[in-house]
């Protein structure tokens, strides 16, 4: 949706928004196709897994559709590799298809900006050889002193063949551990290191099967069969015959068994040794860990905890509990492959200080440490920190909201939340609805209290209070075992104490996902009132009720008198009386959002991407003095419009939350009536700030364009700009007409650089006044302003470039666009490392442009001679009537000839302001407020010695003049600017004396 370029107009920018939900969210079409299309692809039973990141496997959607560049390359690939290869080794080709198949990346990873191979992003999580029995339940914290490392090991020894005390049979191995340890990944790397030879050499053949793909299968089939139906070029393969031992050598891997129903009683599942049998897909696992079926051959399980006791413990040779990154070393792993090996380029300064700073986060056992326990929120993190310092004009389109989305459709995407009889539909229910109403009403409550931490009286409260049936209670069992520790983790700050009344404080993994969930809960319309629950009950009762009546009263309506029969047509108005509570209801989602967003006490906090940014970096230097427990939820209303986006309500979709499109409408309307009210009011820097990324966030250029339209000045001052903000203004922007301007976009003190400027190029069309001063702007960065000046439809009337490093090489490169600008007004070079050469070719060039009205060069390295000749010029001007050159190199007898020069020489002549001093001979200057104005401001912020020599220099010619013979009233004048000075001074000395430096205006 959001690309520069004016010209390319509104067209573009839709067919941008297209491309981008081509590009994000083609493969993410539900998993049930309705038309099936057959390729000779790899196997299609790990495809059901949706992990990704770090927690990666391919999706199901490259089998059905094939849609992918990589995936349709990988497919021509595979065919020309079998069509010449028909006399090959089964199992060469085999290991071939997997290493294709397993090492795809699907389309998360590209926000990433390059291609990575599972050997440079994949890091070893702990895994410890542990009976459950020894310890119920995961504590997510990775400062866990009883963790003993000693009976840890690697994927590969867990099929040490010395543990196994039946050398008849193989190993039997359960791999268990909660949400987001990273299982799926383990295992697809395990599957690329065996196809590459690195491991697990003992075994010849390797079957793996996703569980969530067999329990789908109706059909009964032989365990020969199941396997050729997903590997046919293993059909005929002698390993699965069941003849002499050669099953000794085959390794089957059965990942996600929770999603499976196994029965392991006898008439339940037949017993079968049979290979060629026909049995349930269930019944065949079940004989394969019974070792009826191919007792030789070893077995991997993955699960979560919830399933553990689905596979008695005498079928099971060996538990392993798989822990995640328990230390920060691996989390730092982790993410120097992700944020550092990017496309194999050198790592840049940047992303090295990003790293560091992040470690030092990790190492002070942070609470972002214990979420990165799980793998699964480094990735997290890692896509947040991408996005949030390298997002640039060429990287896809990606928000903060599409980045929690995506990371939730990921780890529960198309998932139910079964209890009893797994068949039934009806107590299946959508496990991230699940979540919504829950975890997500818990997350509402804690943002509408302003609370970020929770007591288990909260949870029980929130979360398991209202269950009443046996299957609730069986759902409810399942989730806290398996979900509620991957969002609700112990908070680490209370981890060695606990509150007054005892009780342990829990809060979200990751700060923004309590707002993300309790704007999600908002945006679904779980939070209705009484009035709203009953109006829908009794019109859904009173409308089936009608669809009956109406049938029958149009037989009885020749019988009945017409005033009877318009008594039983009111029973139609209890379904609009609904619609329109409804729609007052979308009404108060859209005022809850503004009030959020402009709430008055939040308007000194920072923008939302820089407290995001702090979560995860931490705050350096010295520790606000504040309580961690209460702060401001800034990105919740930003979620809240981020989430009525069309890609984000796609990907909710399939995550059971449907919000339909007559929602979003009537949000939408009601939404953009109170932005435009508040955008009329002045907003303080930070929260105009947020006020943008909530429109990006929206995605909607029809609604951006609109709330823009009504803004005047863009005051970002003191805003410290990143290339994603610049990104984001320059894509706000794009999307008002071409007649849209700004009276003012002021960017002063909001550290930009020459790269940024670059970014924020096409803001500079929509503008009057355009302030740059206070930045990081070198030479070379003229010439961008200068292409700008030169531009036949250019609107900049007033440019501020003070207290940028241009020297005279940049004003060199300004000046070659006076000829052709016919827009500027105002010119502001002050403090910017301007010389007698620069004065003196800018008092050459001056009758090049003919609109200029006021030049201010002060605080430079300009001589009397240069500022004459300049003066001179500006006198001959036929429009110049102001010029500043104080805090300059001007002697006592320059400033008076500036004085004298300034003022005509003849009746009627015109008269040039020249501000070079507080004083004029033995005279007050009518100017002096403006230039002790100014320098008031940036004193502290200037060179200070310079800035008190030169005040040293006022009180010196302030005195002098106080000792004429003056006036009662012109003495009492002088003392009053000489105390402005001296007050002046006293600030300076005391800024010293503190080191302080506050931000320059």
């Amino acid at each position: 949706m959001w690309r520069f370029g004016r010209k390319t107009g509104t067209g573009v920018i839709r067919r941008r928004s297209c491309g981008a939900q081509k590009d994000v969210y083609h493969k993410l079409r539900p998993a049930v196709a309705q038309k099936k299309v057959h390729f000779s692809l790899p196997p299609g039973d790990f495809s059901g897994v949706r992990k990704t990141g770090p927690f990666l496997f391919p999706d199901r959607w490259i089998s059905n559709h094939g849609s992918a560049q990589s995936s349709s390359s990988a497919c021509f690939n595979m065919r020309l590799f079998c069509s010449g290869t028909s006399n090959k080794d089964p199992i060469e080709i085999h290991k071939h298809r997997l290493m294709l198949w397993f090492s795809h990346l699907p389309q998360e990873e590209k926000q990433f900006g390059g291609y990575f191979s599972p050997e440079t992003m994949h890091v070893d999580p702990l895994i410890l050889e542990k009976n459950p029995e020894e310890g119920r339940g995961l504590s997510i914290s990775p400062f866990k002193e009883n963790i003993s490392k000693s009976n840890s090991l690697a994927i590969e020894q867990i099929f040490d063949s010395s543990q196994n005390g039946n050398q008849g049979r193989g190993l039997n191995v359960l791999l268990y551990g909660a949400v987001g340890t990273g299982k799926s990944t383990v295992v697809r790397k395990l599957v690329l290191d065996w196809c590459a030879g690195s491991t697990l050499s003992q075994f010849k053949l390797m079957v793996p099967f996703s569980c969530e793909d067999l329990c789908h299968l109706s059909k009964p089939t032989s365990l020969r069969d199941l396997v050729g139906r997903k590997y046919m070029h293993l059909r005929k393969t002698p390993f699965l015959s069941g003849d002499s031992d050669q099953a000794r050598e085959v390794l089957f891997i059965f990942n996600g068994m929770e999603k499976m129903k196994l029965d392991f009683r006898i008439g339940s599942s037949e017993l079968c040794s049979d290979p060629n049998e026909a049995l349930s897909s269930g019944a065949v696992v079940v004989n394969l860990l019974r070792k009826y079926l191919l007792p030789e051959a070893s077995i991997l399980v993955t699960t979560r905890l919830s399933a553990v006791d689905r596979i008695p413990k005498k079928y099971v040779s060996r538990y392993a509990q798989i822990c995640g990154f328990n230390d920060p070393d691996r989390q730092r792993a982790y993410f120097t492959s992700r944020l550092l090996l990017q496309s194999g380029e050198k790592p840049g300064k940047d992303a090295e200080s990003l790293i560091e700073m992040l470690y030092l986060n990790l190492q002070r056992e942070s609470q972002l440490a214990a979420a990165c326990f799980l793998p699964s929120y480094c990735w997290l993190t890692c896509a947040t920190l991408h996005f949030l310092h390298f997002t640039d004009a060429k990287a896809p389109i990606r928000t903060l909201t599409g980045i929690y989305t995506s990371f939730l459709r990921l780890n529960f995407g198309g998932e139910v939340l079964a209890s009893g009889d797994m068949s039934s539909q009806e107590y299946q229910t959508s496990l991230m609805l699940y979540v919504v109403r829950t975890v997500g009403k818990l997350a509402f409550d804690g943002v509408t209290n302003k609370r970020t931490y929770f007591t288990e009286k909260d949870l029980e409260q929130w979360i398991g209070g209202k269950t009443k049936t046996d299957e609730e209670l069986q759902q409810l069992a399942v989730f806290r075992t398996d979900v509620l520790d991957f969002f609700l983790v112990p908070c680490v700050e209370h981890s060695r104490k606990v509150t007054e009344s005892g009780e342990k404080r829990y809060v979200f993994a990751i700060p923004a996902m309590q707002e993300y969930l309790a704007a999600l809960y908002v945006v679904l319309g779980e939070n209705k009132n009484a009035l709203e629950k009953v109006t829908k009950q009794v019109s859904e009762v009173v409308g089936q009720a009608s669809e009956d009546i109406t049938s029958i009263m149009s037989i009885l309506s020749k019988l009945i008198p017409l005033r009877i029969f318009a008594i039983f047509n009111l029973l139609k108005l209890f379904p609009k009386l609904s619609e329109r509570v409804s729609n007052l209801s979308k009404g108060r989602i859209a005022s809850t959002m503004a009030a959020e967003m402009f709430r008055s006490e939040d308007s000194f906090n920072e923008d939302v991407l820089d407290q995001v940014e702090q979560n995860l970096l931490g705050v350096q230097g010295p520790q606000p003095e504040q309580e961690a427990d209460t702060r401001s939820f800034e990105l919740y209303p930003i979620f809240m419009g981020g989430l009525l986006h069309y890609g984000n309500r796609r990907l909710l979709d399939q995550l059971g939350c449907d919000i339909k499109s007559t929602t979003v409408v009537q949000i939408t309307r009601s939404l953009k009536k109170q932005l435009v009210r508040e955008s009329h009011k002045q907003l303080p820097p930070a929260e105009l700030m947020d006020l943008l990324v909530l429109l990006y966030e929206f995605q909607n250029p029809r609604l951006t364009a609109e709330v823009l339209q009504s803004v005047k000045v863009i005051n970002l001052s003191t805003v410290r700009m990143t290339p994603l903000k610049c990104f984001v203004l320059s894509s706000l922007l794009d999307c008002t007409p071409s007649s849209f301007l700004l009276d003012e976009l002021n960017l002063s003190s909001c550290h930009i650089t020459p790269e940024l400027l670059h970014m924020l190029w096409p803001t500079f069309h929509n503008t009057h006044c355009l302030n740059l001063q206070f930045n990081s702007l070198d030479p070379e960065s003229c010439i961008l302003l200068r292409d700008l000046l030169l531009e036949s439809n250019c609107t900049v009337k007033t440019l501020q470039l003070c207290d940028n490093s241009l020297l005279d090489r940049g004003a060199t490169h300004l000046l070659d666009a006076l000829p052709g600008n016919q827009s500027l007004q105002k010119l502001s070079l002050m403090h910017s490392g301007l010389g007698d050469r620069a004065a003196l070719e800018l008092a050459a060039r001056l009758g090049q442009h003919t609109g200029l009205q006021e030049l201010n060069v002060a605080y430079n390295n300009i001589g009397d001679n240069a500022a004459i000749a300049l003066v001179d010029a500006c006198r001959e001007h036929p429009s110049i009537h102001t010029v500043h050159l104080y805090l300059n190199q001007l002697t006592d007898v320059g400033k008076q000839s500036l004085h004298v020069r300034g003022v005509p020489q003849e009746k009627g002549g015109r008269r040039v302001k020249v501000l070079a001093s507080v004083t004029e001979g033995s005279d007050i200057s009518e100017d002096w407020h403006p230039i002790l104005s100014v320098i008031t401001k940036n004193s502290l912020s200037w060179e200070r010695e310079r800035v008190r020599e030169q005040l040293l220099v006022f009180l010196k010619d302030l005195e002098w003049g106080r000792k004429q013979h003056l006036s009662f009233w012109k003495k009492l004048h002088f003392r009053r600017v000489e105390s402005v000075v001296r007050q002046t001074l006293r600030m300076l000395d005391k800024g010293s004396a503190t080191g302080t430096k506050p931000a320059s205006k």
